[in-house]
């Protein structure tokens, strides 16, 4: 089986932008990610996707953010192909408890009043009470510490998303 590098190399440009934007939100990225094509290895590409990430604007950030559903919150025909990725993601979510559940949307609910974006945690391995507790602690940050925590919580997505270009 080829790795993501690879896979992304073998696609025209439309299917390598479609592909791109799979795994992370922000048009800003998937450009920038574009220009530095081909990849010839896969750690080629991830050194790439980091270092565009880096360089991006707050407000790339947030577009990113957008692509993704609340913790908890089954996404939306808007998320895209993304949408069963999400979904895996956040499986930690699918056996919470009652209270861990209506914490989880009340917490959703605070964070996006607070910072103005959806509370974006990697969420792949967590547990639902895993996920409430980091809710609740960066509900203490202030804005642009949140933004940065959220912004490397993203980098980690993305990551875990260009591998994904790969699995059956």
């Amino acid at each position: 089986m080829k790795g993501p590098a690879a896979h992304l190399d073998s696609l025209n440009d439309a299917g390598a932008r479609s592909a791109l934007l799979r795994c992370c939100g922000s048009k800003a990225w998937v450009e920038g990610m574009m220009r530095r094509r081909p990849f010839r290895d896969d750690n080629i590409l991830l050194q790439s996707a980091d270092q565009v990430w880096n360089t991006l604007s707050a407000n790339d950030w947030l577009e990113a953010f957008a692509a993704h559903p609340r913790i908890g919150e089954r996404p939306s025909p808007s998320h895209g192909s993304a949408a069963a990725w999400a979904s895996a993601e956040q499986s930690g979510t699918s056996t919470a408890a009652a209270e861990t559940a209506r914490a989880l949307a009340q917490g959703n609910t605070r964070y996006e009043s607070r910072f103005g974006h959806v509370f974006l945690v990697c969420a792949t391995g967590k547990s639902a009470d895993e996920m409430l507790e980091a809710l609740n602690i960066r509900l203490n940050h202030d804005a642009e510490t949140e933004l940065r925590i959220a912004a490397g919580e993203q980098a980690k997505i993305t990551r875990l998303r260009l591998h994904k270009l790969v699995q059956p």
